[in-house]
């Protein structure tokens, strides 16, 4: 009878300890799920950016072709310094969500989740994220 009881416990604590790992690991990949669209969403930030600053400086050069009043002017060229100022520092944040990301990842690799349809995603935006910093770099 005793034997029973102590069996039914190692059961139960069996069980709960499958659960929290279960709840750990979804909640690392919901972390994960949010990291990876984090890393999505930064390098459409900085093509837009990109975007802006290129449109300021055509804007800026038109008003200086057109000879535009001095303070109009020198308010378009701050409105295109802040606009440069901004593509260093969505890159900075870029390469901190790739990094957390990263760990992400391996902390699940390390808990032996190593597929599903959140982890191929992660895999392949750390290698864009990755290939994008290359192609910055030339």
């Amino acid at each position: 009878m005793r034997l029973v009881a102590i069996l039914d416990q190692a059961s139960l604590l069996l069980s709960l300890s499958q659960t929290y790992v279960y709840r750990g690991i979804m909640a690392t990949i919901r972390n994960l799920k949010i990291k990876t669209s984090t890393c999505k969403r930064l390098v459409k930030e900085f093509h837009s950016y990109e975007k802006e600053v290129e449109r300021e400086a055509a804007k800026t050069a038109d008003m200086k072709e057109k000879g535009a009043d001095p303070h109009d002017l020198k308010q378009q060229e701050n409105v295109l310094a802040e606009s440069r100022m901004m593509i260093p520092d969505c890159i900075k944040r870029l390469e901190a969500a790739l990094a957390d990301l990263k760990g992400t990842l391996a902390e699940l690799e390390e808990a032996n989740q190593k597929e599903g349809p959140e982890i191929d995603d992660a895999r392949s935006t750390i290698a864009e994220v990755e290939q994008f910093f290359q192609t910055a770099e030339d």
